[in-house]
């Protein structure tokens, strides 16, 4: 491994400091779990790595008002573990708890999988669903974007130079909402997404959709929020007409690549599974409510 600068910061503003300071590239170190395999491997080459995980607050869970407010080092095992986020936000859940192993899980963080910037990041479409606020730190102070703003392509975000996410503002659910996380892998476990499906749905007493969400991952550049697939579902049950417009919409939105992992026409047709499978644990699960 290549020798690189370490820092670890006890405040955001020492780390706001340091970021602002480095000579050359600088990388936040989150949990790690992408960032030491691409230095190892000399992807990437950094003068600094500072690493967040001493800062307070960087590490947890919160309960604030309307939100759950969950630290940028949040190792995904404390979301499983968290009786009321799970309850809340089961899909969410699930795309973190499909990140890797158990000692993976122990590590990686909402945050790092965000940043990564990889279209088949597990934890993002439900986290995207969810409308999902992120709170950035930078040289001139804290601003919030929505999650779906930060990754602008494989590997790239929109965080500014020596920015980086100190929590993200996650929603509480309003009665009869819920959502559902579902992948496509070629192994049982632990591989990456040939596609993933993240649907947020509200009903009616009456078990009519008022309103949903639905996220792609894996069939494009970035997450893609379905506009059309939750035209499709809202003012319905979810009936045989509703999953078939359903299914087209997920596949018209598709715009993959051909890789080992599937065809194009394979991502395409298992991305309108996916959305249907996932609106209906997400509208049994809001009906339950």
């Amino acid at each position: 491994m290549p020798r690189v600068n370490y820092a670890a910061p006890s405040s955001v503003d020492e780390a706001v400091k340091a970021l602002a300071g480095a000579s050359g590239l600088a990388k936040v170190l989150a949990g790690g779990t992408d960032l030491l395999v691409q230095l190892r491997s000399g992807r990437i080459k950094p003068d600094l790595i500072v690493d967040t995980k001493r800062i307070p607050g960087m590490i947890g869970i919160r309960d604030e008002g309307n939100f759950f407010v969950i630290g940028a080092a949040t190792p995904g095992v404390m979301l499983s573990s968290h009786a009321g986020l799970e309850h809340a936000w089961p899909g969410i859940v699930e795309g973190a708890d499909l990140i890797g192993s158990t000692q993976i899980q122990g590590r990686a963080s909402l945050a790092g999988n965000l940043c990564n910037a990889s279209p088949a990041a597990d934890s993002v479409p439900a986290v995207i669903a969810a409308r999902t606020i992120v709170v950035i730190a930078g040289a001139n102070g804290r601003r919030e974007a929505p999650a779906e703003a930060i990754c602008t392509g494989p590997g790239r975000t929109s965080l500014a130079t020596g920015e980086f996410i100190v929590e993200f503002k996650i929603p509480k659910p309003k009665a009869h909402q819920c959502d559902a996380y579902l992948r496509f892998i070629p192994r049982t476990e632990m591989d990456i997404a040939v596609v993933g499906c993240g649907t947020n749905v509200t009903l009616d007493a009456n078990g009519v959709c008022t309103d949903a969400r639905v996220v792609l991952g894996a069939v494009a550049p970035t997450t893609v929020i379905v506009e059309d697939a939750a035209k499709a579902l809202i003012g319905h049950k979810l009936d045989d007409a509703t999953l078939a417009a359903l299914d087209k919409a997920a596949q018209a939105a598709c715009k993959p690549i051909t890789d080992k992992r599937g065809t194009i026409e394979y991502r395409t047709k298992v991305a309108g599974v996916l959305a249907r499978r996932t609106a209906a644990i997400a509208f049994e699960r809001a009906a339950a409510r």
